[in-house]
């Protein structure tokens, strides 16, 4: 489809429509975050950078254990999705919704709820307790409450991509003598790695911002966001912005670089 040139916007009132409220919601979201990315000093972000630890070790658990839970949400998700996009089967679109579930279930409410899971008195947590591994106050607690809010965003952009797959290129690679196995990572898989690669980027960035979940598991270890919040309270507005400038400034630049290498691979 023949995409239409800027002069063509000018002379289409719908589009010039559009257009302008378009850019109402453009400001929205950039005129709060650039206005604090630019009231912050650049000497105070450094002496931050130079001399907060706890500023540092937070943004950098946040970025690990928001990758940890990617790698997790990559593992188990993208079968899941797979299934869900070659296959019809009673319950389908109640499985479809369970994945949703997550991103209208409030976030606090989310936290609550995996505690009566991994909490230290529940089942889950006792099982894995006795493996060595504890959930409140702990770094697993971060991984699985990130996990929970964010996988929506990696199964379905899975899904959606196995859907965009001609099933007949999986049934000439069956008939060729390919394997279930070989043809699901030799034909399938390759044909979709951009669709999982944007739902693992949007997986982790939705991991990286949250707060609700983790706080209510997980208030120590402190990532970004509960320091943030943390230091809002104890220390007034100015401290909380410099925390959350740099987080954002962090984030962008994995961001975009990501994006990069990805569109990159389109083009190769």
């Amino acid at each position: 489809m023949k995409r239409k040139n800027i002069s063509a916007i000018f002379k289409n009132k719908l589009t010039l429509t559009f257009v302008i409220l378009g850019v109402v919601i453009l400001l929205f979201i950039l005129v709060p975050l650039l206005t604090m990315v630019f009231s912050s000093h650049p000497g105070e972000l450094f002496d931050l950078l130079l001399h907060d630890k706890v500023v540092i070790n937070a943004i950098w658990l946040t970025i690990y254990t928001a990758l940890i839970s990617t790698a997790v949400g990559l593992i188990l998700g993208v079968p899941l999705a797979y299934v869900l996009a070659r296959y019809d089967f009673p319950g389908k679109k109640i499985i479809e919704a369970v994945v949703d579930l997550p991103i209208v279930v409030p976030h606090t409410g989310a936290g609550i709820a995996l505690l009566f899971v991994f909490g230290k008195n529940f089942f889950g947590g006792k099982v894995f307790n006795s493996l060595g591994i504890g959930f409140v106050d702990a770094v697993p607690g971060i991984v699985i409450a990130m996990m929970f809010v964010s996988i929506p965003f990696l199964v379905n952009a899975a899904k959606d991509g196995f859907k965009r797959i001609d099933p007949r290129l999986e049934k000439v690679a069956r008939t060729l003598g390919a394997t279930p196995r070989q043809t699901f990572f030799n034909v399938t898989l390759p044909l979709a790695w951009r669709s999982i690669l944007s739902g693992s980027l949007m997986m982790w960035a939705r991991g990286v911002s949250e707060f609700g979940a983790v706080v209510i598991i997980t208030y120590y270890p402190m990532i970004a966001s509960t320091l943030v919040y943390q230091r809002f309270e104890t220390q007034g507005l100015d401290a909380a912005r410099n925390v959350a400038v740099l987080l954002i400034l962090a984030c962008l630049i994995i961001f975009v670089a990501l994006r990069y290498i990805s569109q990159r691979g389109e083009k190769a």
